[in-house]
This record gives structure tokens, C-alpha cells and sequence, in this order.
């Protein structure tokens, strides 16, 4: 009996924690239905670049200012490094019909006394008959055969460049910058950058390639006036 009295309390105190487990239970024991596949997200359209803004030429004789015009050629250094050397003091001129562009023309002087490595050993070594020998020959020189439009601001000029007394055909793939007053000088400019990549034995200039790349690019700004007391053309009709 004995016994019985102590069994009675604990088969309670089991009954009492069952019910609480089931209270526990959540009411709605159904499992969760299966989420959709996820859809791939749609790429949004790329921006698309505002076509550039036509800009009007206007027809004249630009002369160079070499203050504001640098002709910049870049190499291989057998892999290593790609310098540059600038020739500055660089004389010519433009002339520009914007009615008829293939009517414009180019001629350029680049002065060996201008060329500019900025490591004088080296621009003195440049000049040595081992590269340019430009105490025969002082100056190269560009005169363009072709202008033709290549695009909204764009012109491709075909020309002759002549170095050592050789010259070949070289083509510069042109970029109208601006045509307007120049305010400091007071007087109508165009501005033009170029680019082109020529061979550099075909002038015979080739020392140590092609470990040092015989390929050299041409990187060309140039800003440009009408000559004091000229007044050029009126712009162009659209």
C-alpha cells in the first residue's frame, strides 16, 4: 500500500507533463508548402552614350601655335617600359574647308632641336647618326595628299612623313576639338588631337629592334590661329 501512495503522485506529474507538450504543439501541424522557384532577375538595359555634338567648322588658315602643339611618340623598351619623347616647337599649318573638306590640307615642321626626352644623355643620342643624325638632316616633316571625313568630329588625313631625307605614307586618324575664338589671343582657332603608329626602321631610325619595338605611336595635339589681321571664313551650313 505503501508503494501505491508513492506511485500515484508520479504517474500525476507524468499526465500533468504530457498535456503540457501537447499545448506546446503548434495548432496547425500541416509542414509548409513548397516556395516558387525564384525567377531570375531581368538585366536592366545598358546605358546608351549621347551621340557627340557635330561640331561646326569654319573655313580657313590656321597656323600652329608650337606653345600649345606636342608631338608625342611611345615605344617598347624591350618589353619593360614604354617611353616617351616629345618634339616640341613645331611649325605649320591648317587649311580648313568646312563646305568641301577634302579640299583642306596639312604641313607640318617638327625641329630635331625640339625633340625632348626629358634625359638629356639620351635626347644626344637620339639625335646621333645612330638614330635621327640630325646634323644632316634637322628637321622631318608632314605634308598631307588626302583629308576626308571619317564621322561625326572625325577626319582621317593621309600624308607624306619624311625623315633622313625618306619619306612614306603615313595616315592620322584625326579628332576635331574645337573651333572658336581663342580668348587670350583674341583671334578665331581650331584645335585637333591625331593618332598614328608608323615603323620607325622604314625611315631609317631602326637601331636595336625589335627588342626596342619597332612600331612607335604618334600622339599629336595641336591648337592653331588664323594668321594676326586674317579673318576666317563663316561657319559652315548645317
Amino acid at each position: 500500500m505503501r508503494t501505491a501512495h508513492l506511485l500515484l503522485p508520479l504517474a500525476a506529474a507524468l499526465a500533468l507533463a504530457a498535456c503540457a507538450q501537447q499545448d506546446a504543439a503548434p495548432a496547425d501541424a500541416t509542414p509548409p508548402a513548397a516556395s516558387a522557384p525564384a525567377q531570375p532577375a531581368t538585366a536592366a538595359p545598358a546605358d546608351t552614350a549621347p551621340a557627340a555634338d557635330a561640331i561646326t567648322g569654319v573655313s580657313g588658315t590656321y597656323v600652329l601655335d608650337p606653345k600649345h602643339t606636342d608631338v608625342i611618340a611611345q615605344w617598347s623598351h624591350f618589353g619593360f617600359s614604354n617611353p616617351i619623347a616629345h618634339f616640341g616647337e613645331v611649325s605649320g599649318q591648317i587649311v580648313y574647308n568646312a563646305e568641301n573638306v577634302g579640299a583642306s590640307s596639312v604641313e607640318v615642321t617638327l625641329p630635331l632641336s625640339g625633340l625632348n626626352s626629358h634625359v638629356g644623355d639620351f635626347d644626344d643620342h637620339l639625335r646621333s647618326a645612330d638614330f635621327f643624325d640630325a646634323a644632316r638632316f634637322p628637321n622631318a616633316t608632314f605634308k598631307s595628299t588626302a583629308v576626308e571625313s571619317a564621322g561625326t568630329n572625325k577626319l582621317k588625313v593621309t600624308g607624306d612623313l619624311t625623315i633622313k631625307d625618306i619619306t612614306k605614307p603615313v595616315v592620322l586618324d584625326v579628332t576635331i576639338n574645337k573651333f572658336g575664338e581663342q580668348p587670350m589671343a583674341k583671334r578665331a582657332a581650331a584645335g585637333f588631337d591625331a593618332v598614328a603608329t608608323i615603323k620607325r626602321s622604314d625611315f631609317g631610325v631602326g637601331a636595336y629592334a625589335p627588342n626596342v619595338s619597332d612600331d612607335v605611336e604618334l600622339r599629336i595635339t595641336t591648337e592653331a590661329v588664323v594668321a594676326e589681321g586674317a579673318a576666317p571664313a563663316a561657319p559652315a551650313a548645317q
